[in-house]
């Protein structure tokens, strides 16, 4: 997945204005105690993020 199609997805889910204080602040689990910005940082794929931002938040299957 694109970093370009990731950040559209996580602006459609959390509205655009959210979307980037909650991948800043927000630690999950899913992303081996990270942040979104944390796990990119890393190297994580996008896809791999977009994923546990998904299972972290209950994203349902067919809005991912």
């Amino acid at each position: 997945m694109r970093l370009t199609i990731f950040w559209e997805r996580m602006a459609d889910h959390f509205g655009a204005g959210y979307a980037d204080s909650f991948a800043r602040d927000h630690v999950m689990a899913e992303l081996g105690g990270q942040t979104v910005h944390q796990a990119l940082a890393a190297g994580w794929e996008t896809r791999d993020v977009w994923r546990g931002v998904c299972t972290a938040v209950g994203i349902p299957e067919d809005k991912r």
